[in-house]
């Protein structure tokens, strides 16, 4: 079994190569990968891990059954135990199907407006869950929770990401999903400091603007950061936004001031310092390859996730090392910090024996299975009215099933055997998808169930695909073919329609969009 080696046997490259984690597919051949300016083919990532001993990997795609072959080839081809990482903010089942995907955390803020205790043990058992199958595939890095303090509607990215709207709701949320990861050996991480919630710009995309003073910042966006630390979360995963009031000029992902003065300072996190994707427009656009990675090292990140060029960040890490301009005992730092976080993760190195002690067998699998439907219906608001069987509606119009998404390519949720498509087909609805790209003015006619799937998500804001949704809404309104009204998602979307639905007209919203989220919608509505 591989251990850490005495950081004194480390070459200066072969530390600062520890501090670098890199994005890979989960698929486990080439031709399956989904993101190829991102992922790397399998020889450039063996030589990644093998040759240059870079520290980490963030997995992305796949079923939960080929990641756990896929983690293993990795740990096989790294010299030192790798941290693995996946952004599992709704269970791994989010991003690797097979396992358990749940309502997104400000479903869990929903239930908490009406029981905060039961609220608080739903997080604690999210988080239980995901660090136990993370564990059963191989991840050891729970890039979760978000503890964003969502207050701004027009949020593109964090939005329902966010366990809630205040300082308050997020703490205590967010510290109960951490607790419940703890009883595994797993990684948690809060994100994204100092506070991301507060924005209307999609940090993928550009720079964001926190315009607020350090008396504001300390009242809404600090808290849930300090409950999170003092919860005993691994790892803080800066922001790419800047915050003139503590920085002018350099977003708080390269910001001295920020992650040094304000996280390692004054809030005292002693723990890993993350990045967030460096190769995210708001960053990658301003500071390319080089220099981003160099000043988040002086800033005071520890790990350097996703870097344009892993390679020419290491060597750029190095010269400025070599040069002075960074300390020596900098990268030791970083490196002792992780070496700490890789001993609570792989023990004496026994990878295997973690992943087995972890994998869940038959009744485990249904609580979990259980619980991802009790949410859903905890969550779910009361119908505004119920929907006729359209068994029992005399009309001669067809029945359509009018389904809108934003990005048809990158839906996981929906497929042909998804309740949104085949529940309504077992009741007589034609199936019509919609999205961005899709010229709506040739659509057919016809009594008309409007499911939209709009929510916040990273490089696709909600706001054009919500102009596409009102204009579809408006006609069906104003030809009196709206039969009814679905909205998974977002809450500030079915705000935005609620105000124009007409007297009778039954709606129905979930924050979950997945599949069970789908079911228990549509049940719902048509009273079954």
């Amino acid at each position: 079994m591989k251990r850490l080696p005495n950081i004194e046997t480390l070459s200066l490259a072969e530390q600062v190569a520890q501090m670098i984690v890199v994005r890979a597919s989960g698929y486990l051949f080439d031709h399956q990968i989904q993101y190829p300016k991102w992922e790397p083919p399998a020889a450039t990532l063996r030589h990644w891990l093998e040759n240059l001993g870079v520290g980490g990997v963030i997995l992305l795609g796949g079923s939960a059954g080929e990641l756990a072959l896929r983690s293993q080839q990795l740990q096989n081809w790294a010299k030192i135990p790798l941290l693995i990482a996946a952004d599992i903010e709704e269970g791994v089942g989010q991003r690797f199907s097979g396992a358990t995907w749940f309502p997104p955390p400000m479903a869990i803020s929903a239930i908490a407006r009406k029981d905060l205790n039961l609220a608080q043990h739903y997080a604690a058992q999210i988080g239980a869950t995901t660090a136990q199958e993370a564990l059963a595939i191989g991840v050891n890095w729970v890039l979760a929770p978000v503890v964003d303090v969502n207050n701004n509607p027009d949020n593109p990215v964090i939005n329902v990401r966010a366990f809630g709207e205040t300082p308050d709701t997020v703490s205590q949320l967010a510290t109960a999903f951490i607790k419940g990861a703890q009883a595994y050996p797993v990684l948690t991480t809060a994100k994204h400091f100092p506070g991301h919630g507060d924005t209307a710009t999609d940090s993928h995309l550009d720079l964001p603007i926190l315009p607020h003073l350090p008396a504001r910042l300390a009242e809404i966006e600090m808290p849930p950061f300090k409950a999170a630390i003092a919860a005993g979360v691994d790892a803080v995963m800066s922001a790419h936004l800047l915050i003139p009031s503590w920085d002018a000029e350099l977003p708080a992902t390269l910001s001295e001031r920020i992650l040094s003065g304000q996280l390692r300072q004054q809030l005292g996190f002693e723990k890993l310092i993350v990045t967030d994707a460096l190769v995210m427009g708001a960053i990658a656009d301003r500071y390319g390859a080089t220099v981003a990675p160099v000043l988040a090292v002086e800033a005071g990140a520890d790990i350097l996730l996703m870097p344009v060029d892993p390679e020419a960040a290491i060597q750029a890490v190095c010269a400025a090392v070599n040069s002075g301009r960074i300390p020596p005992e900098r990268i030791r730092a970083s490196v002792e910090r992780i070496w700490q976080a890789k001993l609570k993760v792989t023990g004496t190195g026994q990878e295997t024996n973690l992943m087995l002690l972890a994998q869940p067998n038959a009744s485990t699998t249904v609580s979990h299975i259980l619980r991802e439907t009790q949410l859903v219906y905890s969550s779910l608001p009361l119908q505004l009215e119920k929907l006729d069987n359209p068994d029992d509606v005399a009309t001669s119009k067809p029945l359509r099933n009018l389904i809108v998404v934003d990005n048809l390519l990158a839906c996981d949720f929906l497929g042909q055997h998804t309740p949104a498509i085949t529940l309504p087909m077992q009741l007589g609805y034609t199936t019509t998808l919609i999205d961005l790209h899709t010229p709506t003015t040739a659509t057919q006619t016809g009594l008309t169930l409007l499911q939209l799937f709009i929510r916040g998500n990273p490089f696709r804001g909600s706001a054009g695909i919500t102009l596409v949704a009102q204009d579809l809404f408006n006609t069906l309104i104003h030809s009196g073919e709206l039969q009814a009204l679905v909205v998974y998602g977002s809450p500030y979307v079915l705000d935005h329609f609620l105000p124009a639905l007409p007297p009778g007209v039954p709606c129905v919203f979930s924050y979950g969009q997945m599949p069970v989220a789908q079911a228990i919608t549509l049940q719902t509505l048509f009273g079954r």
